[in-house]
């Protein structure tokens, strides 16, 4: 039996650490750093709606209460990817 929910989402996705800098995110055995001067949409954002984080797919990371989403070569590389929310 199928314990899970039509469109429910299991990953092993976390944020680990929020500090003044930037956000950590720890994504199966890879940890990730997003600093709000490359990710701007997490610096004033409340720290429950940080903590909100699910993998739709692998390498493809939602926070749905910021409606933000990010792919692990847009955190890595956030030169290639110049566009940032005003």
């Amino acid at each position: 039996m199928n314990s899970h929910k039509l469109g429910e989402h299991t990953s092993a996705v976390e944020v680990t650490h929020v500090s003044r800098h930037g956000v950590w995110l720890l994504a199966g055995d890879r940890e990730l750093f997003m600093p709000y001067d490359d990710f701007p949409w997490f610096k004033e954002a409340p720290i429950g709606k940080i903590l909100s984080v699910e993998e739709p797919t692998p390498g493809h990371f939602y926070w749905p209460d910021l409606d933000v989403d990010l792919g692990v070569e847009s955190i890595e590389h956030p030169e290639r990817f110049p566009l940032k929310a005003k």
